[in-house]
């Protein structure tokens, strides 16, 4: 027993070693990830899903024990994966793919270590982790802003079925005598995340049929989306009765936090009804831990030094030489000019320029800048914005306006894709959003210039940005926005013509400022 014992003590060493290696391959995406849970509120339950994930490894410690398998090979083709996804976000900036490379990279160290029979028991374990990790920003944003205005409508046809006479435009709640505005807090996402955590769980506990675990997860979605109307509904009459100030404050958190629980009865709720159409058992008797059982061996475990292990260490730490070798390789820019010597007159129009106060430079992470109002005759402005960025790796990229509009108390009312002619008759594509803030709208254009390419499409924009990182060794680009506020009755045709108007004027420019 004690030889037996000394014999698989190596591997042991060589897993925490691998472990130890690992974080430090991954170090730039972990950070990342706590600040994330740091600094948004939808991920800060992020912190306890670890604790969580290592509780349920703590749980099933003696059925690990008697599944330790025979090391599997596939180990390293997983481990490989993972390092190309470290690669993959180093070079584009997608902490995700580091974030979820991370989790792959444990799931081939399990393989590596003690087969497919030990992976059975800790991939659910790691699986939950995916839990932790955050949604990339423009993405976050996009449901964001889609919840907003559902959960708005929802919440206007609660009222109107309390017989409250209500209008909706965009997020606005107009009353007649007040208006409720539904800001980007009161989404729903700051429940739906935490909410889908605890949905899994409660599922995983749930003796019962995979069919019936499945809707109790699924549940979790639909269950947040009507609470939060209904909290909206709810915040909208504690306005009319008792004033804005119940909008903000201790009761603006104490609601949130009663809606959390009351989201999470309605899910035993939902438990109590199964059962009473299936086994009819007591709440009590279906939300206990389940037992796990051993997994049947895959082989016999290594009696001594394993090969597999030793193949694990060293990708691991060729992972971390190729992820820091990536990361300080001196990238190409182009020669360009300063955005500050972007002309100030465009045909008939003349410039006001601006600036950024140093916070929100430092924030943004740019390279260069220009911030201008464009006007012509007695027109209404056009607001003009470039952001450079020399280098868009370790997360220093333009700041997608389906961001930061939701951060400046605007909700987006509508966003597409849209295209016209330049003045050369070339096609140009423009995300195109109409933004809202009480009793004003805007008109917004933008794209991302990216070494010689006008993309409009965020998601092909990370692709680029990976294959020109790779074979160009570039990763320069700016974002370009356009915005002009809709005078009272103006037509939104009109603004769309002043826009693209200027627009064909200075797109001609940018290559001097922005590469190509």
């Amino acid at each position: 027993m004690v030889s037996s014992l000394q014999t698989v003590r190596p591997n042991q060493w060589l897993l925490v070693f691998s472990l130890i290696l690992l974080v430090a391959a991954f170090w730039g995406g972990l950070v990342e990830l706590v600040g994330r849970w740091y600094r948004q509120e939808e991920y800060s339950h992020g912190f306890f899903l670890p604790l969580i994930s290592l509780w349920m490894l703590w749980s099933r410690r003696a059925a690990l024990r008697e599944s330790m398998g025979a090391p599997s090979a596939w180990g390293l083709a997983v481990l490989g994966m993972s390092a190309l996804m470290l690669v993959l976000g180093e070079v584009t900036a997608i902490f995700v793919a580091m974030q979820v490379g991370f989790l792959v990279a444990l799931a081939g160290l399990v393989l590596c270590y003690g087969g497919w029979s030990l992976l059975r028991l800790t991939l659910l374990p790691i699986a939950f982790l995916l839990f932790a990790i955050p949604l990339p920003y423009f993405v976050d944003s996009q449901i964001s802003w889609r919840l907003q205005l559902l959960s708005s409508s929802l919440g206007v046809e609660f009222l109107r079925a309390l017989g409250y006479s209500v209008f909706l435009e965009g997020n606005i709640i107009d009353f007649g005598t007040y208006k409720v505005q539904v800001i980007e807090a009161c989404s729903g996402l700051r429940y739906l995340y935490p909410l889908l955590s605890i949905g899994f769980l409660m599922a995983y506990i749930y003796p019962a049929a995979m069919k019936w675990r499945v809707l109790i997860f699924v549940s979790v979605v639909p269950i947040t989306i009507l609470t939060n109307s209904a909290r909206i509904a709810l915040t909208g009459i504690l306005v009319g009765e008792f004033g804005p100030g119940v909008a903000d404050g201790f009761m603006h958190y104490f609601e949130g936090w009663v809606i959390f629980i009351v989201c999470q009865l309605i899910l035993l709720a939902l438990i109590m009804l199964i059962e009473r159409f299936t086994q009819r058992r007591h709440i009590l008797d279906v939300q206990q831990f389940p037992v796990i059982a051993a997994v049947p061996r895959s082989g016999a475990p290594a009696s001594a030094l394993s090969l597999r292990m030793v193949g694990a260490v060293g990708l691991v730490a060729l992972a971390l030489i190729g992820g820091w070798m990536v990361h300080g390789r001196e990238e190409e820019v182009p020669a360009r000019l300063s955005l500050a010597t972007f002309p100030l007159h465009l045909g008939d129009w003349v410039a006001t320029e601006s600036s950024l106060d140093i916070e929100t430079e430092q924030a943004l992470g740019f390279e260069d800048y220009v911030l201008a109002d464009y006007r012509r005759a007695d027109d209404t402005p056009v607001n003009f914005y470039v952001a450079f960025y020399a280098s868009q790796r370790r997360g220093v990229s333009p700041h997608s306006p389906q961001v930061c509009i939701p951060g400046g108390g605007w909700v987006i009312s509508q966003l597409e894709r849209t295209a016209f002619n330049l003045n050369d008759g070339s096609p140009i594509d423009v995300v195109r959003v109409v933004i809202d803030r009480a009793n004003q709208r805007q008109i917004v254009y933008y794209w991302f210039e990216q070494r010689g390419r006008r993309i409009a499409n965020e998601y092909w924009m990370k692709w680029y940005l990976f294959v020109d990182a790779l074979t160009r060794n570039r990763t320069d680009g700016a974002l370009v926005r356009v915005v002009s506020p809709v005078r009272q009755g103006e037509p939104t045709e009109a603004v769309d013509q002043r826009i693209q108007d200027f627009i064909r004027l200075a797109e001609p420019h940018l290559g001097t400022f922005v590469p190509r």
